[in-house]
C-alpha cells in the first residue's frame, strides 16, 4: 500500500487536534510511509491509501492505509472481531462463517448454499477436473474422485473436507503444520510466505513484534487464541475459499490487530493485515488514529512487470480504500 522511504519525522499537526496526539502521530511516522497527517483533515475525509515500499520477491506486494474514525481503540477493535463482510453487503464476500478452535465439517455447511454465479461456477469447474491452479497438498488432490464439482454436491463436499482439517491443523500447530500447496508444482507453504512478507517489513515487524510473537504467526501455534473464521470470496473472477485468523490485543490503551488468510484455494497463496489504533483527540472529542498494513503472496504477481505491476498495486488499494470506507460507514451506525 506505499512506496518511498521510511522517515521518522515529528509530524505536523493540525490546530484542531489536540495534545494528546502528538505521540501517536510521531510513533505512526517511525514505522509507516505516513510522515506526514494531520488529523483534523483526515477525521473528515476519506482513509489516505498509498503503496507499500518495493519488496524484492516479485510474488509479494503491500499496501497501507491510514484514517481516523470517533470513538476509543477499543470501541473499533471489538468492531473489527465481529465484522462479518457478507452481512455488510461486501460485494466480493459470499459467505463467512465463525469457527470454534476444532471445527467437524457442519461448521462448512452454508458452502453448500453458495450463489449460482459466474466466479463460483470457475471454482466448480475446476473442482471437477482438479486443475493444476487450485491450491492443494497432492494427498487433499488425491481425495477427488471425480464427477460433479458443483459446492450443492460432490464438489461443496470435497472442500469442506479440505477447510475442516486444515482448520484442524491450524488449531493444534499454527501455519507450520499447513500441508503445502504441492498437487500440481514445486510446493509452497503458507508459514513460509508469511515469514517472507514479514522479513521485508523491517519497521511494521518490529512495531507489532509483541503480537506477532504471540501468535505465532508464520511458526506453530501461539499463546494468544486467534477467533477463526471461513469465508467463500472473489478473486479475479474465480470463487475462492479460505481460512482465516484475527488476533489482536490491547496495550496500555492502544490496540493491535492481525488478520490472516492462512488458506486460499487459488487467487493468493497467504495474505496478513495489521492494524494499529492510537487514541487521539480531535477538536476536544475522543477519536482513534488507525494505521492498517495489506500484504499479500499471489503467484500471479510473479509475471507481472512495469505498467501491470503497477495496475495490480492500483487494484489493491481501491479495494482496501473501499472495504475501510464500508467499515467506517457501518461501524458508525
Amino acid at each position: 500500500m506505499r512506496n518511498g522511504c521510511l522517515l521518522c519525522l515529528a509530524l505536523i499537526v493540525s490546530a484542531g487536534a489536540g495534545i494528546a496526539s502528538a505521540d501517536p502521530v510521531s510513533e505512526l511516522s517511525s514505522f509507516s510511509i505516513f510522515d506526514k497527517v494531520d488529523l483534523s483533515q483526515l477525521a473528515k475525509s476519506d482513509a489516505k491509501t498509498a503503496h507499500g515500499p518495493p519488496m524484492s520477491n516479485p510474488r509479494f506486494l503491500s499496501v497501507q492505509s491510514v484514517y481516523v474514525m470517533p470513538g476509543s481503540p477499543a470501541q473499533h477493535l471489538e468492531a473489527m472481531r465481529n465484522w462479518n463482510p457478507a452481512e455488510h453487503h461486501e460485494p466480493k464476500v459470499y459467505l463467512h462463517g465463525d469457527l470454534p478452535g476444532s471445527p467437524s465439517e457442519a461448521a462448512f455447511a452454508k458452502l453448500k448454499s453458495a450463489p449460482d454465479n459466474a466466479p463460483v461456477r470457475a471454482l466448480t469447474n475446476a473442482t471437477a477436473k482438479m486443475a493444476n491452479e487450485l491450491q492443494l497438498s497432492r494427498e487433499e488432490g488425491a481425495k477427488w474422485k471425480g464427477g460433479n464439482g458443483a459446492l450443492s454436491g460432490a464438489g461443496g463436499d470435497f472442500w469442506i473436507g479440505v477447510l475442516a482439517a486444515r482448520t484442524r491443523a491450524f488449531s493444534s500447530g499454527g501455519t507450520s503444520a499447513q500441508a503445502p500447496y504441492d498437487h500440481a508444482g514445486p510446493a509452497v507453504r503458507p508459514g513460509e510466505e508469511l515469514n517472507g512478507l514479514l522479513r521485508e517489513q523491517g519497521k511494521i515487524r518490529k512495531q507489532f513484534a509483541g503480537l506477532l510473537e504471540s501468535t505465532g504467526i508464520g511458526r506453530g501455534a501461539g499463546s494468544l487464541k486467534p477467533d477463526l473464521y471461513w469465508e467463500l470470496l472473489n478473486a479475479d473472477d474465480v470463487a475462492v475459499a479460505t481460512l482465516g485468523a484475527f488476533y489482536s490485543r490491547n496495550t496500555g490503551g492502544n490496540a493491535q490487530a492481525a488478520d490472516t488468510f492462512y488458506y486460499a484455494s487459488g487467487g493468493y497463496y497467504v495474505t496478513l493485515t495489521l492494524h494499529q489504533m492510537w487514541p487521539v483527540d480531535v477538536n476536544g472529542k475522543p477519536h482513534t488514529l488507525i494505521w492498517r498494513g495489506d500484504m499479500v503472496s499471489s503467484a500471479s504477481l510473479a509475471d507481472l512487470h512495469g505498467v501491470e505491476k503497477l495496475g495490480s498495486e492500483s487494484a489493491m488499494m481501491k479495494d482496501i480504500a473501499k472495504s475501510i470506507a464500508l467499515f467506517r460507514r457501518e461501524s458508525a451506525h
